[in-house]
């Protein structure tokens, strides 16, 4: 487990604390019950802003507080355990991060300071198939206009600001220009996911950051998602222990059996596992780490293939009744589903892992 500071502290606990009394899974179900067309509760957001979660990886002259990666992963984690919905992954992280990195000072100027205080959400618009793959990219600009379709856009329906990959680099797309189609994509997760087509919208590119300006952004927001999957996995445990403490079948409490003793145990040094190697993806982005890439693609690898074991296995261990809605397990399994195909699955990250070392 990281060694964290007086302050990652201070802001760990505040987030669980607001997340267990202010917005726990239940609030998820009265949004996704609810009228809302982006997949979150703006009012939830606006808190969120409020407590300085959405400027946390932002220099503190352009509206954030400059926290750094590891901080806003303290966030991830615990929104993550409550299944928390928001814009904070794609806005706060995956946009932040591009305009940080790739973005010139008008640029940063213009959007940092609306993205910090949650006026404006961002988000990454990159794949144009069913599998992630950032090198199939047909989306292209002529004269400062982009044309092209991108889908499973995350927050699509709700975004002011998309940052697009292109043949020849990343772009910034005002959400509110002409020329952009938005089409509502409801996945089981009930997130705020569409496919967006832009036709000769008007588009800035962004120059800093080098030819692998995509895959910075990129390594950026797989380390978040893998950090909010740490604290789904972890919750899931947590409730489904509590299940086997308190359900008896057979005159016996069911954590008395030894077989499921020995699923919880492995299930336990998994999401130990997984905690190492998120959290060294997260420092390595503080420290500016030469490696960030193949660690972000360690993280997410070993983030997807945790998460979809112990979501399943917290949905079977929970027996009938993790199979039906009134019951919150099976959120995590779905929520779960969605994540590990977000900006590549294990299978596209242990691809990249073993090329990024010269197997």
């Amino acid at each position: 487990m990281a060694i964290l500071s007086e302050e990652q502290t201070m802001l760990r606990d505040m987030a669980r604390e607001w997340t267990k009394k202010e917005n726990p899974v239940g609030a998820f179900r009265k949004m996704r019950d609810g009228d809302f067309e982006g997949g979150f509760d703006p009012a939830v957001y606006g808190q969120m802003a409020e407590m300085g979660w959405t400027g946390v990886i932002i220099p503190e002259d352009q509206g954030g507080s400059d926290f750094g990666y590891m901080s806003l992963g303290l966030v991830l984690e615990e929104t993550g355990r409550s299944l928390t919905a928001s814009p904070l992954l794609a806005s706060a992280l995956g946009a932040a991060s591009a305009l940080i990195l790739g973005g010139s000072d008008a640029q940063k100027e213009a959007w940092l300071p609306k993205i910090a205080s949650g006026e404006a959400i961002g988000t990454l618009a990159i794949d144009e198939g069913p599998r992630h793959d950032p090198s199939k990219c047909d989306t292209s600009v002529s004269d400062g206009k982009l044309s092209g379709t991108k889908m499973f856009v995350p927050e699509g329906m709700s975004a002011g600001l998309f940052v697009v990959s292109a043949k020849d680099g990343v772009y910034l797309v005002d959400g509110s220009a002409d020329g952009i189609t938005r089409s509502d994509r409801s996945l089981v997760d009930q997130r705020g996911w569409a496919e967006i087509s832009f036709d000769g919208v008007p588009a800035e590119k962004l120059e800093n950051g080098g030819e692998d300006l995509l895959d910075q952004v990129l390594d950026r927001a797989r380390v978040g998602a893998a950090a909010e999957m740490l604290g789904m996995a972890s919750e899931a445990f947590d409730v489904t222990l509590a299940y086997l403490k308190q359900r008896v079948q057979f005159n016996q409490v069911l954590s008395s059996f030894q077989a499921l003793q020995h699923r919880m145990a492995d299930l336990f040094g998994e999401i130990e596992l997984m905690r190492s190697a998120v959290e060294a993806a997260l420092a390595a982005l503080d420290d500016k780490r030469p490696d960030i890439a193949m660690l972000a693609s360690q993280a997410k690898a070993v983030a997807s293939d945790t998460i979809h074991h112990m979501s399943k296995e917290a949905v079977q261990l929970h027996g009938g009744i993790g199979m039906t809605d009134e019951y919150a397990i099976g959120f995590y399994l779905k929520r779960a589903r969605t994540l590990e195909q977000l900006w590549g699955s294990s299978t596209f990250h242990r691809e990249r892992f073993a090329r990024l070392n010269d197997y």
